[in-house]
């Protein structure tokens, strides 16, 4: 059946390639993103997830043509790394702004046409690092975290709506997130962190550029707007990183922290 989709961050990326697969099987697909876009299937919308009012005017816009929304997925974000105790307000701010803020106004303003409806479905994209704090990801992982939190409490409020709410949980993905990762001039110029950070970074980037491709989360998404009971949580990840997730929750904190310190090497 023909379901009307909105997908932020779909200008690349997981954005792109599931947009790209949705409208193929069919389905009616609105891309926000804050690049121009043009694309014989999907219907782009320029706008920032930032911006809430912007973004009210452009869901009430879809909702007004086509008479429902089915689906909202969450996908805009962007990564900054670099030592937390380094980061600039501006840093911060943007990073959550981009990733959490944006996310929550998406929900707040599509909610209301799916409370109207009695049923939706909402799947926000997490991470791993919003179950595990990565070093030197620290407030890319806390925007994830806040994620994982509000979703939760958000699949309370809204399931007797006949709404639910997913997180996609990806490992590392070989896509262009890479390399549009800002990095913290601050923690890159430390005479403590930042040859600490340079070598961490190496390892990032390697797991990154060597991980899955985006097709393997384009076709997980595709298979929760497709299911009748979607679950509230889905890790998309190789088995190592698959395994680290069990492993988070089977041991003591300190441990876990311990081996964050071995892997990515963050001793001086």
């Amino acid at each position: 059946m023909n379901k009307v989709i909105i997908i932020t961050g779909a200008s690349s990326g997981f954005g792109k390639m599931t947009a790209e697969r949705l409208a193929a099987h069919g389905h009616t697909v609105y891309g926000i993103c804050r690049r121009e876009m043009r694309h014989d299937k999907i219907r782009y919308m320029q706008g920032d997830v930032r911006d809430a009012e912007g973004i009210a005017l452009k869901i009430k816009e879809i909702y007004d043509k086509e008479g429902k929304i089915d689906v909202l997925i969450n996908n805009a974000g962007m990564g900054i790394g670099g030592s937390l105790e380094m980061a600039t307000q501006e840093e911060i701010e943007t990073q959550m702004n981009v990733n959490f803020m944006g996310c929550v106004n998406m929900c707040q303003k599509v909610l209301p046409y799916m409370r109207k409806q009695r049923y939706g479905k909402i799947i926000n994209l997490s991470s791993i690092g919003g179950i595990m704090g990565l070093p030197y990801q620290g407030f890319y992982s806390a925007s994830k975290f806040a994620i994982e939190g509000f979703s939760e409490a958000l699949s309370a409020e809204v399931k007797g709506f006949g709404i639910t709410v997913s997180m996609v949980e990806p490992g590392d993905f070989a896509t262009n997130f890479t390399a549009s990762r800002k990095n913290s001039e601050a923690t890159m110029n430390d005479p403590d962190y930042g040859p600490i950070f340079k070598r961490s970074l190496g390892l990032i980037e390697k797991e990154e550029n060597g991980g899955l491709k985006p097709e393997v989360l384009a076709r997980k998404i595709e298979k929760i707007v497709d299911a009748k009971h979607p679950r509230l949580r889905y890790v998309v990840a190789n088995l190592e990183q698959w395994f680290s997730v069990v492993l988070k929750r089977l041991i003591p904190g300190n441990w876990f922290v311990n081996i964050l310190v071995d892997y990515y090497k963050t001793k001086p």
